[in-house]
């Protein structure tokens, strides 16, 4: 999909990408928010197999939707395991994300844990949902607007900062001010980080290349967020040490993002 938006509209790729990761993450929250109600009619084995129907859909649309692309056998670039600039940008994303699929595995539990019931609790993850797919919208309405990444990214980072801050210390009180903050910080970073990527590939190969090893790695990264979470929830049957952890991972992103000079930030093929 990189290669495709870069090949079809490189002027506006970043618009587009926008939105591609604005839906992926739209379809993750649903399918997390939906699967439980599922669950609990149906069991857990269909409530799993129902969602082979958005994917069948998307298959669909998919072959029929767009032109093929035609590529040869020497088409592709190896991947930019020498340049330190594409590991920096695959640590990036996949700290990123992880505050992603962290939020999204662990808060429903976060506020049963403090007496909600459970319906309450999906309502919450239901909020996030809304934030996040809002905030993805508005990057790809106003991205072009900064050439600069780096002024969306702080202001990004600060949200996710202040919503686990409240998470920690007024997590009911201020309940859904501090889900809203955290959907507006997430749905923004997420697509942020594939158009950040996006921004250092000059063509369609570069963007194959670039966002394979980038999103390849940084799922792996994110993936290992919501397990640790896990074992700190058997350690200690609480989720601040989650979110302590979380906060680091952000202060580290303030540091990384600074880097992301539009003229110096260079990644080597």
């Amino acid at each position: 999909m990189p290669a495709y938006l870069k090949r079809i509209a490189p002027d506006n790729a970043s618009v587009f990408m926008g939105l591609f990761t604005t839906g992926i993450m739209a379809g993750a929250a649903i399918s997390a928010a939906t699967t439980s109600p599922l669950e609990g009619v149906f069991g857990w084995n269909i409530a799993l197999s129902i969602m082979a129907i958005p994917a069948i859909l998307a298959i669909i649309l998919f072959f029929s939707g767009m032109p093929h692309i035609k590529s040869s056998r020497n088409g592709y670039l190896p991947l930019p395991i020498k340049s330190k600039n594409a590991w920096l940008l695959m640590l990036f994303f996949g700290i990123g994300t992880g505050a992603y699929t962290l939020v999204l595995a662990w808060l429903p539990l976060n506020y049963t844990q403090l007496g909600w019931s459970r319906d309450a609790s999906g309502a919450l993850l239901s909020i996030l949902t809304v934030a996040e797919v809002i905030s993805g919208i508005l990057i790809s309405i106003f991205i072009k607007k900064f050439n600069d990444r780096r002024k969306l990214l702080f202001v990004t980072l600060s949200l996710i900062l202040v919503g686990l801050i409240l998470l920690i210390y007024i997590p009911s009180k201020l309940a859904f001010l501090t889900v809203i903050i955290l959907g507006l910080g997430i749905g923004a970073l997420f697509p942020l980080s594939l158009i950040i990527a996006l921004d250092y590939a000059s063509n369609a190969k570069q963007a194959v290349t670039l966002l394979a090893f980038v999103q390849g790695g940084g799922y792996l990264i994110a993936s290992v967020f919501p397990f640790m979470a896990g074992v700190l929830i058997d350690a200690s049957s609480e989720l601040t040490g989650a979110w302590i952890g979380m906060i680091i991972g952000v202060l580290l992103l303030f540091t990384i993002c600074n880097k992301f000079s539009p003229r110096d930030f260079v990644v080597h093929y």
